[in-house]
């Protein structure tokens, strides 16, 4: 992969490293961006691996209570990452949150988080081993704790600075990504009725946000990426969504009828509407099926020029206690990869 100078990739303008980027430049679309077709032996087969904690919670009593160190276990880290690579995956999308000792803003770490340089050498390793490192922070409103006081500050000038220089910090970090995953899923009351403190975005002001955040990727060379259930109850969404946004919708269960299951419905609505998307499964509710199940209703019923590949999302930390069940999400793909081979 070619990596950009970073004094050279930040003070370029988007059009610049577009040109700069082969990567990139293959997913130019409308003005910005423009898919190609997926071979089978191109697609996407990545997996979601955390570094940081704090996203679902900001009280003890939380899903997952929030820390104040470092809980990632660099041991299993590089065991995962090396099998991921084994089993032919070729993409890992890594959920940065609290984790990273951002130079920006260095307040957001947590005690032991990784130093930028520290980071930096691991997405060298990575890249070596054949996986593509794919940054992620989530700015929902429903899993943004890892922000600290900023979560509390969302739609101010303070905030939009803040996750600006986020943003384009670690696009540096990673060299110039082909993707920045902005999460930006589940920000509805149902979702946080547990939570000590409560911020949901509506209407102009939620469309007004999610368009920044576009913004902060595309100015800065790469593609946003989101999990797409805001469409599953806003219609209206794929109608003005930038087509530059690369759509995950996510369903983590068996039924795959889409005449009966409006959340599978939402995998072709997607594709009529015209948008290149990365379909997630996962096994976290122990269906252990639902990847292969996600990759065969892709194959079947979605466009091979929109669908960019396939994700596998284990909602586990990287911690000694999901050691088997982080494994036997990789196991899934691993199968997944080797049957659609065979085909």
């Amino acid at each position: 992969m070619k990596s950009f100078s970073r004094r050279t990739f930040m003070q370029s303008s988007a059009a610049a490293a577009l040109a700069a980027s082969p990567i990139l430049s293959a997913f130019a679309k409308t003005d910005l961006f423009a898919a190609e077709p997926a071979e089978a032996s191109k697609l996407i087969w990545g997996v979601l691996l955390h570094l940081g904690h704090n996203m679902w919670g900001d009280c003890p009593t939380a899903y997952t209570p929030p820390v104040d160190h470092f809980t990632f276990e660099e041991n299993l880290w590089d065991e995962l990452t090396d099998k991921a690579s084994k089993l032919g995956l070729n993409m890992v999308v890594i959920d940065l949150g609290e984790g990273v000792q951002y130079k920006s803003h260095p307040e957001i770490a947590i005690k032991g988080a990784w130093s930028v340089d520290k980071l930096r050498e691991e997405l060298k390793r990575l890249r070596e081993m054949g996986l593509e490192p794919i940054p992620k922070l989530n700015f929902s409103s429903c899993h943004d704790f890892w922000l600290g006081d900023y979560a509390k500050m969302v739609s101010t000038p303070t905030y939009y600075k803040v996750c600006s220089e986020l943003v384009q910090e670690v696009v540096e970090i990673f060299d110039g990504p082909r993707f920045f995953h902005l999460g930006y899923d589940e920000e509805a009351y149902r979702h946080q009725t547990t939570l000590e403190y409560i911020v949901i975005r509506q209407g102009e002001l939620w469309k007004k946000d999610f368009l920044f955040f576009v913004e902060q990727c595309e100015k800065n060379g790469t593609r946003p990426w989101i999990w797409a259930d805001y469409a599953w109850d806003h219609k209206d969404f794929l109608e003005w969504a930038p087509k530059s946004v690369v759509m995950s919708n996510w369903y983590y269960e068996d039924d795959f009828d889409p005449k009966s299951n409006p959340v599978v419905q939402c995998y072709l609505d997607i594709d009529a509407a015209g948008y290149d998307q990365i379909p997630a499964g996962s096994d976290i509710w122990d269906h252990n099926e639902n990847f292969a199940k996600t990759v065969k209703f892709g194959k079947e019923k979605l466009s091979k020029e929109r669908t960019l590949g396939y994700l596998q999302v284990p909602w586990r930390f990287t911690e000694s206690k999901y050691h088997e069940l982080n494994n036997r999400s990789l196991d899934q793909i691993g199968e997944a990869i080797k049957n659609y081979n065979k085909d």
